[in-house]
């Protein structure tokens, strides 16, 4: 009776052990929101920094220039809306109110807004024509709103505080779904030389209140978090996590370096933006010009490439158009990508796994990393924390980019890989990175080989795999 006993209870031990590999790995550490994992999949987004300071020359303006001032001659955010869909952008960030205190809206707690301008004798509001011309073109709309005010005379005392509150009720409530809320960690001298104490509390819980799909950006988040330059350059090693208790955005935020590369145990998942713009300065000067093809093209290496949403500043004119020159450079941009990306050599491969979840079940077979569908995923078994993952081509193939993608549903797990080549019947490593994410692409010099192999040498959690991608690239020079 008791070897039958011992004999039952192994046999239920090894059942259970084996039903609950056959489950889909439980999510790890903080994971991303509904919203967090839309936003991350949009990759790419347009920012438009449009005001009084596009017609003034100046970046920051001081808050004392004339209303009149503002007055675009050919406005049309059907331009802006066109310009953004060619260059592959899913969503367009117009700077709504910045630091001078003027609002493209006409903003009832405020009196420097177009109501005060000349533009369409006062009856304007860029922020509906944007709000329209998205809605028809299928374009996200988002909004930057500058808590720093150099008009407001209440700016510096609690009162403003309340003033601005009021500023974002108007704004988020009359021009349908906002996908992302952009808050400025500027905090610049008030009335007297005094400084704003900002109730960010109060802040985010407005926007959640009115808009609660909107991601909420700032040094700190909470939606998603400043890279800590606005070079275009994120954190070769990137985790989508920050613990952000007793921090605010401003001075009072993290280290650079923090902010450039998460924290591997950060409490709560805050992915990386990286806000940059086509040319040197935010807004549009006459006597500057566009970044190249071939910077903007390593730009979206150290963006897209390193686990982070690109958010690239193309400033309409004084007229209110986008210019010719950035327009154009924006559709060649768009162009090169889709040439570079557009033939995913790793769907010719063979795949195979040094261990597939549940002795090899097909729901996490190690094909599906070459299958499109997002949520199609490889996983392996709880204990299995190095695996291996072999990609075998019946003819060779060449490339120099490497990308691949963790299922972050379920948490980012993967802390360091090896990328290796056959090259003449022997394993040559090739790159040795650290963390994925939602996506990492890697450059390397060219291969031209019949096998491709992904070893996985740190794990904080057995990883998930959702794309794994060789493309050749012979369009960017560069080197990261």
């Amino acid at each position: 009776m008791l070897r039958f006993t011992i004999t039952f209870l192994s046999v239920l031990l090894l059942w259970a052990g084996a039903s609950a590999q056959s489950r889909p790995p439980a999510p790890f550490g903080p994971c991303p929101t509904e919203a967090q994992l839309r936003w991350q999949r949009m990759e790419m987004n347009m920012f438009c920094h449009f005001g009084p300071n596009t017609f003034s020359g100046k970046e920051w303006g001081a808050g004392n220039e004339s209303a009149y001032l503002f007055n675009p001659s050919q406005l049309d955010c059907r331009q802006w809306v066109a310009v953004a869909k060619a260059g592959g952008f899913r969503g367009i960030i117009l700077t709504a109110k910045h630091h001078d205190g003027f609002c493209l809206w006409p903003n009832p707690a405020s009196s420097h807004t177009v109501r005060e301008s000349g533009w369409r004798q006062g009856e304007g509001d860029v922020l509906l024509e944007l709000s329209q011309a998205c809605r028809e073109g299928g374009v996200k709309m988002g909004l930057y709103i500058s808590p720093w005010d150099r008009n407001a005379p209440t700016y510096g005392t609690p009162r403003y505080n309340e003033t601005f509150n009021r500023t974002l009720e108007h704004a988020l409530t009359r021009y349908g779904e906002i996908f992302e809320q952009w808050f400025d960690g500027a905090n610049g001298e008030g009335p007297l030389g005094k400084k704003q104490e900002y109730d960010w509390t109060q802040f985010h819980h407005t926007v959640a209140r009115l808009q609660p799909q909107a991601l909420i950006f700032s040094d700190v988040g909470p939606g998603c978090h400043w890279i800590g330059n606005e070079e275009g350059v994120n954190g070769e090693t990137c985790w989508s996590r920050l613990s952000t208790d007793g921090y605010q955005p401003g001075p009072f935020a993290p280290a650079l370096e923090v902010l450039n590369q998460g924290e591997r145990d950060g409490k709560y998942y805050i992915p990386a933006e990286v806000d940059v713009s086509i040319r040197h300065g935010w807004f549009h000067h006459t006597n500057e010009h566009p970044k190249t093809l071939q910077q903007l093209l390593g730009i979206y290496y150290t963006s897209v490439g390193r686990n982070a949403v690109l958010l690239l500043n193309v400033p309409p004119d004084r007229r209110g158009l986008i210019d010719s020159e950035d327009s154009v450079r924006v559709v060649e941009f768009r162009r090169a990508l889709d040439d570079i990306f557009s033939n995913d050599l790793a769907r010719q491969a063979y795949v195979y796994a040094s261990n597939v979840r549940g002795e090899g079940m097909k729901a996490y077979r190690a094909a599906n990393v070459v299958d499109t569908h997002y949520h199609k995923y490889w996983a392996v078994d709880n204990w299995c924390l190095q695996p291996t993952l072999t990609l075998s081509f019946a003819k060779a193939v060449t490339f120099n980019r490497v990308m691949l993608q963790e299922y972050i549903p379920l948490g980012q797990r993967v802390e360091n890989f090896e990328v290796q080549v056959l090259v003449g019947g022997k394993w040559q490593t090739i790159a040795t990175p650290t963390t994925i994410g939602y996506k990492r692409i890697l450059l390397t010099d060219t291969y031209t080989t019949k096998g491709v192999r992904i070893r996985f040498t740190g794990c904080r959690a057995c990883p998930v795999i959702n794309r794994v991608g060789l493309f050749m690239d012979n369009i960017y020079k560069g080197k990261l």
